[in-house]
């Protein structure tokens, strides 16, 4: 009651916001006569200007209204687009760093080059975030235009790109590209041997379009770069055909489809043990015996594999492989695999090849990656329904622009159908009235299954359409552009981030750019081109007058944010339109996640075969099952977070240090601590400070020391000596250790010396923290079991990665010494050609490519000294005989 008074006085916070912004509004609106007296060239130098007084002090707050001017004149000669008031509010709500919702249409790309532009001017880079690399091209081209003429550059990162195209773009004042593209980048960069390599510079500011597909739809699944780990695609097939005949029989399995997770029963667990010992695949012991964990982890991913995912809604089968489709835009993701042998069994089931598992290398979450960026912002038609989770994960606010124009959509309540038959039957018939009218119409589905269902009945009544899902993902941006003309029915899998405006009479831009590719004749271009313009007039003012787009929904989504996207594509800029969805009690949503109650309800509503049931009750019963959805999936989103946020600590410890090591041409001081800090440890491992010298484990000392350092030290003779104590055996052990050490850095040269340290640790690094990596991956996937033993599984994971980043740490320490104890240089004394050698005994984990490249570069100091000049090492050799030829090679 309070808060309904106190709204009615105050006015709700977004209210209070748009308040507080629109103040602005005017002083920008002022500065424009005096933007538009300016010819380009002095438009043009106002970035100059800009930059100079920022030099002198200004903030960019200080300098944003007449930023934000001359982006809307530079807007209006480059794009012939003039910013609207409501589109400055949505600039500067970007630039404060919060989430801007904007309604379909309402011009998010322009909206971003206010925020853009005003961030730019410090030069230290901005990033605009899109959901697809069409996306990315399409706006860095088209906005790039604006961006050049006042004096910026412009870099896309897309797919394929070389890292040296890669580094010149993230060089530029603004970024377009991939939210898949940048993540991975910075996992790449952290894997990299040397500054030089390293393609991103430090994150400044990133704005996100469609932040909501990108910061929580997609926040399930993190982004992993793998490496190939043993092959064992026979038994995957094998496990295959036993689980394809299991699941024939219901009794065999429990399914929880809300929760996505199956296990076998207790009758399926004897069917499958028998099948596998029959087929010889079980060999010992039962299925959950110890000696089987790898053929129980086979069982349940063909489980899930088969009972879970299914063809042409999970994924698609294409050219003998696996292609991944998003569920919440229908886009195939090439490229993307699910992990833990997910993927494998899925190719078993389809038998298509089946890929080499992968052990991960480098992985981060979307939610940890763009919590790097000290300032962040984001821009979607959907973002209100998510605030409390924007604000809980990434601290952004989400403000609520009002739209340019009035919204003329009449949104209608839902149709609701015992069977999905008839539904289907009532969409089709509704689809043929509407069409008639010649008004446009656009029909989402939830499946590449149903969309095309939905397309084989309208083929039956001969009515022609459009059908854009993961099968025909190429034409999208066409199929999309041209969804307003007069009579088009499209049907797509699912409108989220498609990024391309539906213009009632279609686009005519991009239909002049599509009929004038290829022609060279001028006068013919225009020609084609004033015919289509004129013609788009022509058929905006017919389909407007026929009531603008119509849009049908066959499903309710899961999550509210998909159906407003679906809605939001009819009415933009107050166009007319309408918008209608038909359900059925055998929908996922319904069937899942609806009331126990609903089907009673409905049928009291008087709903019969046949019919459909129109009530405002039924709307409010979908929302709410639709909330319990979000709040779950929020949940898991969450839950899976607090799991990253443990790794996250440790990875940016990690790479924090591994940046550290690349920065520093010499890092013997941290190897020698290393050393010393092992055989400190060692000794008091074997060596008990309370004991007598009777009881000092001196022989196992001597034996861990020699295996570690090589070296063979007379510690028992050592430890007979009247006067000796602890600390002197271990001064001694240290003192022959670094002498060892020192005559090593003798024969190589310091600088070898320098540079050899350093590789050994950054590829040591490099491999202990791969295999914490794969330890902590195991340890996740059954830490959820120590709740039965009343253990909170989170604080029990925290502890357990806590003790294995202690044991990697201590793992390092030993690595590097043992490999540097065994680097030898061996030089041979053929007059024709010296060559130089480094090698070790134990060196699994060097680089073999990197060292190889870098040594034969010479060392930094000499590499401009000419092939056939004296070595500087003074050896009396050519420089391409002596250092200037060195190769790596590895004892067995």
């Amino acid at each position: 009651m309070f808060a309904k008074f106190a709204r009615a006085v105050f006015g709700t916070s977004n209210e209070r916001s748009l308040k507080a912004y629109q103040r602005q509004v005017p002083k920008i609106n002022s500065l424009e006569p005096e933007m538009q007296a300016l010819d380009d060239q002095a438009l043009t130098n106002k970035t100059i200007e800009f930059r100079e007084r920022l030099a002198k002090g200004e903030t960019l707050e200080m300098l944003l209204p007449e930023a934000f001017a001359v982006v809307r004149e530079a807007s209006k000669r480059v794009l012939g687009l003039r910013h609207f008031d409501v589109q400055l509010i949505g600039g500067m709500v970007l630039h404060d760093g919060k989430v801007a919702e904007m309604r379909t249409g309402e011009g998010k790309t322009l909206v971003a080059t206010l925020a853009v532009y005003l961030n730019a001017l410090p030069a230290k880079g901005v990033h605009v975030v899109t959901v697809n690399d069409y996306l990315a091209s399409r706006d860095a081209e088209e906005m790039g235009r604006l961006y050049k003429f006042l004096g910026m550059s412009v870099g896309t990162i897309v797919a394929d790109l070389n890292d040296d195209e890669r580094k010149m773009s993230y060089q530029a004042d603004i970024t377009y590209g991939t939210n898949n593209e940048f993540g991975f980048d910075y996992l790449r960069d952290n894997m990299k041997y040397s500054l030089e390599e390293m393609v991103q510079r430090p994150f400044t500011f990133a704005i996100v379009d469609e932040v909501d597909s990108i910061l929580i739809d997609e926040a399930r699944t993190p982004l992993i770069i793998s490496g190939v780990a043993d092959d064992s695609s026979d038994l995957y097939r094998s496990v295959d055909e036993v689980i394809k005949e299991i699941v024939k029989n219901p009794e065999t399995y429990e399914k929880d489809e809300k929760f996505r997770t199956v296990i076998p029963t207790e009758i399926g667990i004897e069917h499958i043990e028998t099948t596998l010992h029959e087929k010889g695949i079980l060999t010992t012991g039962g299925l959950y015996d110890i000696q089987n964990v790898a053929l129980v982890h086979h069982m349940q991913q063909a489980l899930r594999a088969h009972t879970l995912f299914a063809r042409d809604v999970d994924y698609i089968v294409r050219d003998d492989k696996i292609i991944l489709i998003d569920e919440f835009t229908g886009r195939m993701m090439d490229g993307r695999r699910y992990s833990d042998g997910l993927h494998q069994a899925l190719e078993a089931k389809e038998h298509v090849t089946i890929q080499q598992e992968n052990q991960t290398l480098a992985s981060i979450t979307f939610q940890n990656y763009f919590r790097l960026y000290p300032k962040l912002s984001g821009m979607t038609g959907t973002a209100m329904t998510e605030a409390d989770e924007f604000a809980e994960i990434y601290k952004l606010d989400v403000i609520s622009i009002p739209t340019n124009v009035p919204i003329q959509r009449k949104d209608e309540h839902d149709e609701i159908y015992l069977t999905a038959k008839e539904k289907y039957e009532a969409v089709s018939q509704l689809i043929e009235q509407v069409h008639a009218k010649k008004q446009p119409i656009l029909v989402g589905t939830t499946s590449i299954e149903k969309s095309e269902h939905l397309s084989n009945l309208l083929k039956k009544k001969k009515i022609p359409h459009n059908v854009l899902n993961a099968r025909f993902h190429e034409k999208e941006a066409q199929i999309v552009s041209q969804a307003g003309v007069s009579g088009a029915i499209t049907i797509a899998t699912n409108m989220a981030g498609r990024g391309t405006d539906i213009k009632l009479g279609g686009n005519v831009d991009m239909l002049i750019q599509q009929q004038c590719e290829g022609l060279q004749d001028e006068e013919e271009k225009q020609k084609i081109a004033s015919e289509l313009i004129e013609r788009g007039k022509i058929d905006h003012e017919l389909v407007k007058n026929n009531g603008g787009l119509f849009v049908i929904g066959t499903e309710r989504h899961e999550s509210r944010r998909i159906d407003n996207q679906l809605r939001g594509r009819s009415g933009r800029q107050g166009d007319p339109g309408n918008s209608r969805f038909f359900l059925s009690l055998e929908d996922d949503l319904m069937r899942i996640f609806g009331s126990e109650r609903m089907g009673g309800m409905l049928q009291k509503l008087g709903l019969k075969n046949g019919e459909a049931i129109v009530h405002p009750w039924i709307n409010k019963a979908l929302e709410k099952a639709q909330k319990k959805v979000e709040g779950r999936n929020f949940d898991m989103r969450k839950n899976t977070l607090k799991y990253d946020d443990v790794i996250n600590d440790q990875r940016k410890e990690v790479y924090s240090q591994r940046r550290e090591y690349m920065t520093l041409d010499d890092v013997s001081e941290t190897v020698t601590h290393m050393r010393n800090d092992l055989i400190a440890d060692l000794v008091s491992q074997y060596l008990s400070e309370k004991s007598f010298a009777e009881q000092w484990r001196i022989e196992e000392l001597a034996e861990q020391i020699k295996r570690i350092f090589s070296l063979d030290l007379s510690l028992k003779k050592w430890a007979e000596e009247p006067t000796i104590n602890m600390q002197e055996i271990e001064d001694r052990i240290k003192k022959a250790a670094e002498n060892a050490h020192a005559v090593k850095a003798v024969n190589f040269g310091a600088s070898i010396m320098r540079y050899v340290e350093k590789q050994v640790l950054l590829t040591t690094l490099d491999a202990v923290w791969k295999e914490h990596l794969l330890r902590l991956d195991q340890m996740r996937q059954g830490i959820g079991l120590r709740a039965y033993g009343q253990k909170d599984p989170l604080n029990e994971y925290k502890q357990e990665a806590f003790n294995l980043f202690n044991y990697m740490l201590d793992d390092l320490r030993e690595r590097v010494a043992t490999l540097l104890s065994r680097v030898e240089v061996n030089v041979s004394s053929e007059e024709t050609e010296t060559q130089n050698t480094v090698s070790s005994s134990n060196s699994s984990t060097l680089n073999p490519q990197g060292l190889e490249e870098k040594l034969s570069e010479g060392l930094p100091e000499w590499s401009n000294t000419p092939r056939n000049a004296p070595c500087p090492c003074n050896s009396g050799k050519k420089y391409k005989h002596c250092h200037g030829k060195f190769v790596y090679t590895q004892e067995d």
